[in-house]
């Protein structure tokens, strides 16, 4: 592997765009605020759940998130949020007839840290702790000849990062990557 040195006028250039951006970042306006009430409806992309022969979408990953703003001037202009969330979607395994029809359901609450960084844009990033229900249930003749369901739970832990964009004081669109009822969720928010 060939690298090359940094020559001085290189990282005097470097230095001089890093010094003017910083003013440039400052003056953008904060898009979620102390005490802002954001519902955020989203359509999730990439599943975390269920992949493989046999297996098909039944429910898409579809989320609702209630978030407010709960502390201000963290970082100078940063704002902190709490966040609930509730998730669904559910699967089928279908082979020749018989498999299982599977529902999912996450329901949790985190915390996120907004910090603007250009105009209309709310960036952000978060945790969530939640847990999980999964229920599955069998459907068709197998040769056995059960009729097998079953549920179980567990807890969930996510970090993710987002941003919205507003195209108006109360509406924006959100695209978030993470982990939790998709990899990621496209969607729209409305500022309450």
């Amino acid at each position: 592997m060939n690298l090359k040195p940094i020559t001085m006028k290189k990282l005097f250039a470097l230095t001089l765009v890093a010094l003017f951006s910083i003013p440039m970042l400052q003056a953008q306006e904060n898009m979620f605020n102390l005490g802002d009430k954001v519902v955020s409806l989203g359509l999730g992309l990439g599943t975390t759940l269920y992949s493989g022969s046999y297996y098909s979408r039944g429910f898409p990953p579809v989320s609702i998130a209630y978030e407010q703003g709960v502390k201000d001037d963290v970082l100078e202009k940063g704002v902190i949020g709490i966040v609930g969330y509730l998730g669904y979607t559910s699967y089928k395994y279908d082979y020749l007839g018989w498999g299982y029809k599977y529902s999912n359901i996450i329901f949790g609450g985190g915390g996120t840290f907004h910090y603007p960084v250009l105009d209309k844009l709310d960036t952000y990033a978060g945790v969530l702790l939640g847990y999980r229900i999964v229920s599955a249930n069998e459907f068709g003749t197998s040769s056995i000849g059960w009729d097998y369901s079953a549920s179980s739970g567990g807890f969930v832990f996510s970090g993710f990062v987002g941003a919205r964009y507003f195209f108006s004081d109360n509406f924006a669109a959100f695209a978030q990557l993470g982990y939790g009822i998709a990899y990621l969720t496209l969607g729209v928010s409305f500022k309450l």
